[in-house]
């Protein structure tokens, strides 16, 4: 990497410095996981006239050209002009020149979505509108924050390995006068879901604690008894994280929210990361400030001034337990060399 390179003005504009000296790499924003398919052709030719002609597709859901020269970036950055105002990404952000500059920053990251009920039967919401309203409220912000959906709890985005989860939850609703007492939708809940379902003389009986908004039950069902209630709500899961550290599944902190409050509680979330972050470090998660403040302080303070919806049911504790590298269950374990023997 050349001397007189801004190190930190080229990361925060969305550029990786590799291992190829004065090369880098730009990395393509793509919230929802979804655009227009003409965007290839840019894509191509930045790859083709100014990188290696090859492209990453990332875990989440952007792109990233490899291979570029940096004294190239400005040129890039305005190449990049039709995705970012076509995908709606740093609109009236003050100190850029929307949008030649190329990406304001990099730090919160793209937020990812599964396909969602545009296409698929069980997604239980449009999953790519909703991560396109959460990249408007969140970005740019330089604080390193994930975030992903997916539009039922099957969990194809894997969203418990992010900062926030957003599943979406059906609500179940029975019309008893179509029921024909199959218990189709009871053996589908009991064989690959939670056994919230079961027949009570003659009527399907859900129990509430056990549902978890699948809507298996609609699926299965023979005479479309069961149907989803229009209203969206979700289940807001918290803190998962991969990493060196202490890597874990996140854990439900808000079932049956609804959209509005999920983006209140992860917009209170930036400005508790900005009074508690530890900025001795170069980037700090956000899992790892909770863990030093505790989860009550975390609630109290994302939860304040919400619109809290009458459906949501809030967790009074939570645990997170995952890996822990540094642990005693190999004392005592033979090496390989020993076994081989």
């Amino acid at each position: 990497m050349s001397l007189d390179l801004n190190r930190k003005k080229v990361v925060k504009n969305a550029w990786r410095i590799t291992k190829e000296r004065d090369k880098g790499a730009i990395r393509i924003r793509v919230p929802g996981g979804q655009m227009e398919t003409k965007h290839f052709a840019v894509l191509n030719q930045i790859a083709t006239e100014y990188g290696d002609g090859t492209v990453h597709m990332t875990t989440r859901q952007g792109f990233e050209l490899p291979g570029i020269d940096f004294e190239n970036m400005e040129a890039v950055n305005r190449m990049l002009r039709p995705i970012i105002e076509n995908l709606e990404i740093s609109i009236g952000v003050s100190g850029f020149d929307k949008p030649k500059d190329g990406y304001p920053t990099a730090g919160t990251r793209n937020v990812a979505a599964c396909i969602g009920n545009r296409v698929c039967p069980y997604s239980n919401f449009d999953t790519t509108a909703f991560a396109r309203r959460i990249e408007k409220e969140i970005y740019p912000n330089n604080f390193h924050v994930k975030i992903a959906l997916t539009g039922c709890p099957n969990d194809c985005i894997k969203a418990r390995m992010h900062d926030f989860g957003i599943i979406g939850m059906a609500e179940p609703q029975l019309d008893s006068s179509r029921c024909i007492g199959c218990e189709a939708c009871v053996i589908t809940c009991k064989k690959l879901v939670t056994g919230a379902l079961k027949l009570h003389k003659g009527k399907v009986v859900r129990d509430e604690r056990r549902c978890i908004g699948c809507g298996e039950c609609v699926l299965s069902c023979p005479t479309a008894a069961w149907t989803r209630n229009p209203k969206k709500f979700f289940n807001l899961v918290i803190m998962g994280r991969t990493g060196k550290k202490n890597p874990r599944l996140a854990e439900n902190f808000i079932q049956w929210a609804s959209e509005e409050l999920v983006v209140q509680v992860i917009k209170n979330t930036y400005g508790y990361i900005d009074k508690f972050i530890d900025r001795s470090l170069t980037k700090e998660h956000i899992g790892y400030i909770v863990d030093r403040t505790g989860f009550h302080d975390f609630k109290e303070f994302v939860l304040k001034g919400a619109s809290i919806n009458p459906e949501a049911r809030i967790a009074q504790h939570v645990h997170w337990s995952g890996t822990f590298y540094v642990s005693d269950v190999f004392i005592g374990a033979p090496q390989g060399d020993q076994i081989s023997r």
